[in-house]
């Protein structure tokens, strides 16, 4: 990719607190107008990342850009040109809708002249024009999140940062709140999630899954199965799941590894025409019944565990 395709660009990017190696020498590109997916478990280094991206953070080493600026040097510049919507929606519960929409317009210096039409404009995007005047803190999630969004865009930038944004949300407000992300991504914004969610994870458009401050695996999410996934996935409904796993971690079965995904199970497997009789055999030894062995398609979870299992 040229410089002039690239929204965000890090190279050694570290971030330590004392001892403690929060973001240990990441390096990764974000195209403009990509949905950029970062993925990773609570603890992983998403936050600490975009806070540097964000200019909220210096790094402690490495070089990065944000829309052409540099994460150092230009961190208020930055601030200028970007949206960012943290996990806790950055609205201020005790003030109006209308009342937190006119202070995030004041401080991202949206013209005087485009205030009104701006504030419409994010009250319509969030279903909230008979609601302008109701306390923050009483709305339900699913329309805080949409207001946060909608304040964090006021000043159309270029690029929006959303750490973990779905949090707390129920699953439709989720599915709505991906559309609009959509949206914005078609009409040329760049958009850098963080998330923990692995079934969201599939919207993006390439992903960065980190891990202990380290990016284990990048790239799109069936680019991500083809190269990890070098094994087979069961899914193994059974009548007591959990019991299931017992039995099936007790065998110490050569290349089998398996985890509760809902009411079933998901056993990575090397090979299935082997593993199968197996798995059923030891089951049905434990007196455990099994409704149904079947080979699926990975998940980005099974990719996820069988890079931390490896790494």
């Amino acid at each position: 990719m040229s410089s002039g395709d690239i929204a965000v660009a890090v190279r050694g990017l570290r971030r330590t607190f004392g001892d403690f190696v929060a973001v240990d020498s990441i390096s990764l590109e974000v195209k403009k107008g990509e949905v950029f997916g970062f993925l990773g478990p609570n603890g992983a280094g998403k936050s600490t990342t975009i806070k540097m991206l964000c200019g909220l953070l210096l790094p402690t080493s490495g070089e990065g850009t944000v829309g052409g600026k540099d994460i150092v040097r230009e961190t208020e510049e930055i601030k200028k040109n970007i949206g960012y919507m943290s996990q806790r929606f950055s609205l201020y519960e005790d003030l109006t809708v209308g009342q937190n929409i006119d202070f995030f317009s004041g401080i991202y210096g949206v013209a005087k002249g485009r205030k009104n039409e701006r504030k419409e404009w994010v009250l319509e995007m969030a279903g909230l024009q008979d609601r302008r005047s109701a306390l923050t803190g009483t709305l339900p999630g699913g329309y805080k999140q949409r207001l946060a969004l909608g304040c964090a865009i006021l000043h159309e930038p270029p690029v929006l940062f959303l750490d973990e944004p779905t949090s707390g949300v129920d699953p439709i407000s989720r599915r709505n709140f991906w559309d609009r992300i959509y949206d914005m991504s078609h009409a040329g914004t760049t958009v850098f999630v963080t998330t923990h969610y692995m079934d969201e994870a599939e919207y993006c458009d390439r992903l960065a899954l980190i891990y202990r401050g380290q990016i284990i695996a990048g790239g799109s999410s069936a680019d991500l199965k083809e190269r990890y996934m070098k094994r087979q996935v069961l899914e193994i409904d059974a009548e007591e799941p959990v019991e299931a796993l017992e039995v099936i971690s007790r065998a110490g079965l050569d290349g089998v590894d398996a985890a509760v995904f809902g009411s079933s199970l998901h056993v990575v497997v090397a090979d299935e025409k082997v593993a199968v009789p197996e798995l059923t055999r030891i089951l049905d030894a434990a007196g455990i019944g099994v409704r149904k062995i079947e080979t699926i398609l990975p998940s980005l979870e099974d990719v996820f565990v069988t890079l931390i299992e490896t790494s």
